[in-house]
């Protein structure tokens, strides 16, 4: 655990309590970090200073940038629109295979360049008309109460927001944080806890707890995500069993989107997943009953494509990020049947396409 905390940075939060030992232990998430005066915890972005856990990365991101939707990826919120993001350093996990390494193990405080307050970051995004904003990047469990009070910024102006999330969180910051969102996209990074405990230092059972809360207890819209790394967690058994408990546990309607890992950070002795590997892991859920099923981090239309669940017809077509084709109804439903189509939508697609715009709130500004 880091030490020297800046106190010009602390900024106070509430999920704390003070041990016997003089100790503070952080409550924020299931690491249970517990810290003596001027450390930070395993997120780095976290730590005790005067007696308390603060948020030393509150104001402060690794950068800005518009996407497409559907690179969060959400291919029911919103299809089409752009959405503005951001996120900032550390994690709260120790994933060997973390595709944004360079942010979430950060442990310089020089890699969070850009500056801007929860009302500016608002008034961004509608003046740049980004439909929603994303807290991604890295988690945004760890950066709880600055995404909580941009998230009310924003809905005072209409803009909607996004949780990219492992989904790592404690029963009582999660039940806040979730009042606050729109939309969420869980990791849920495999289905064995022998794989949280070998390669992210974490639990599954949290992470489960969180998937059933949002889907149960809230009005944020759900999706997966799944990285499948070959010879971990892409086995039919476990596949099997991991979309037979979304089904059982959150519904058929959540969709799920299985990515291709790329050998990455500290797991550079697997080999990329196959493409064959994510079909498969498709048709598995779809006979398990899922019935929006996507495959990540490859070019396939037809399998990053929404088809009716009712009569199979082509709903929404996806060539990489662009929208090719539109056949919902204005209300969300099925143009050739009438079925509705689970998700967030509007009475027309956005036209934003994949293009990525990286923002510098410093010019934007001025």
């Amino acid at each position: 655990m880091d030490t020297l905390i800046d106190p010009t940075d602390a900024f106070p939060t509430r999920y704390w309590r003070k041990l016997d030992d003089g100790r503070v232990e952080c409550l924020i998430c299931p690491r249970f970090c517990k810290l003596h005066e001027n450390q930070r915890g395993l997120c780095f972005v976290r730590g005790n200073f005067g007696g308390a856990i603060v948020l030393l990365s509150y104001g402060r991101s690794s950068g800005f940038c518009i996407d497409p939707i559907e690179k969060k990826p959400l291919n029911h919120f919103l299809p089409g629109t752009p959405v503005f993001s951001f996120g900032t350093a550390g994690c709260n996990l120790a994933c060997k295979f973390c595709q944004n390494w360079d942010i979430s193990k950060s442990r310089e405080t020089d890699s969070l360049l850009d500056r801007a307050s929860p009302e500016a970051i608002a008034q961004a995004a509608a003046r740049l008309d980004c439909r929603s904003v994303a807290f991604t990047y890295n988690d945004p469990v760890i950066f709880h109460e600055y995404a909580i009070d941009t998230a009310i910024a924003c809905r005072e102006l209409g803009i909607r927001t996004v949780a990219v999330s492992a989904g790592y969180q404690c029963a009582e910051p999660r039940a806040e944080f979730y009042r606050h969102m729109d939309a969420a996209n869980i990791d849920l990074k495999a289905f064995t806890e022998d794989f949280y405990h070998r390669l992210c230092g974490g639990h599954l059972q949290p992470v489960l707890e969180t998937l059933q809360y949002i889907r149960h207890e809230t009005r944020s819209w759900l999706e997966i995500t799944t990285l499948l790394i070959p010879g971990e967690n892409d086995s039919d058994e476990e596949l099997n069993a991991l979309s037979q408990w979304v089904v059982e546990h959150l519904g058929p309607d959540v969709p799920l989107h299985f990515s291709a890992f790329h050998p990455d950070w500290k797991l550079l002795d697997h080999p990329p997943t196959p493409p064959a590997t994510l079909l498969n892991a498709r048709r598995i859920a779809m006979t398990n009953g899922v019935r929006y099923v996507y495959v990540g981090n490859v070019h396939d239309k037809q399998a990053d494509s929404t088809y009716c669940h009712s009569c199979g017809e082509l709903l929404i077509g996806r060539d990489w990020y662009e929208l090719s084709d539109w056949n919902l109804t204005p209300e969300g439903a099925c143009a050739a049947c009438g079925a509705a189509c689970a998700g967030v939508f509007e009475a027309a697609p956005g036209t934003w396409g994949a293009k990525r715009v990286p923002v510098s709130m410093s010019r934007s500004a001025t």
